[in-house]
């Protein structure tokens, strides 16, 4: 569905499904890519599980319910996700001359209880990004982390879910200015102030 709507709107894509945490996968995705377009420019790290609607479906456990398979599911998706995808995309950013690399932060309260392993992830994201920028500031690649509100992107949302959180068609622009952020941007925590992006940590 996302490749037919990128290409109603004019744009040349290519959709290669993968497993995240799976290296051969992540290997032969992005080999697919840079061989249809002589190379790659920018990675953007959204795949994520998410935690319940604070207003519908179930609710993830609390600590002394998780049990350890779950726990690893999820660390290994959002946070070891963002790993692997960023190991392999630098040697084609290298390559390049630069590029960008934008990996996302869905913050998150201490209440209600269930989504402890979300946020650890995503605050851990947050520290590898800043990591990582700095491996790689040398090399001209932009490395930030991006806050950018919460977006409908399905079709089994609650409804209260999509009256408090913006369509995707309005949360895309600002991955377009992540994308294109400036060096001394790279290793911080942006968020969208109007129109432009603020480093926000």
């Amino acid at each position: 569905q996302t490749l037919a709507e990128l290409e109603d709107f004019g744009g040349e894509a290519v959709a290669h499904v993968a497993d995240v945490y799976n290296e051969d996968q992540v290997l032969a995705a992005m080999a697919g890519v840079a061989e249809r377009f002589g190379g790659i420019d920018v990675l953007v790290n959204d795949a994520g599980i998410v935690p319940h609607f604070n207003w519908g479906t179930p609710r993830w456990p609390a600590i002394k319910d998780m049990d350890l398979g779950f726990y690893e599911r999820v660390m290994n998706t959002n946070l070891g996700g963002t790993f692997m995808c960023s190991k392999h995309v630098t040697p084609y950013l290298e390559k390049a001359d630069g590029g960008h690399i934008v990996n996302l932060y869905g913050g998150g309260g201490l209440t209600p209880a269930g989504a402890l392993t979300y946020v650890v992830s995503k605050e851990a994201i947050r520290y590898f990004t800043r990591y990582h920028a700095e491996e790689v500031r040398e090399a001209g690649i932009c490395v930030v982390v991006l806050s950018p509100g919460g977006a409908i992107a399905t079709e089994d949302a609650p409804d209260e879910a999509r009256a408090r959180m913006d369509s995707p068609e309005l949360a895309g622009p600002r991955f377009l200015l992540a994308a294109e952020a400036s060096m001394d941007m790279s290793g911080h925590l942006l968020t969208l102030d109007g129109d432009k992006l603020v480093i926000d940590d």
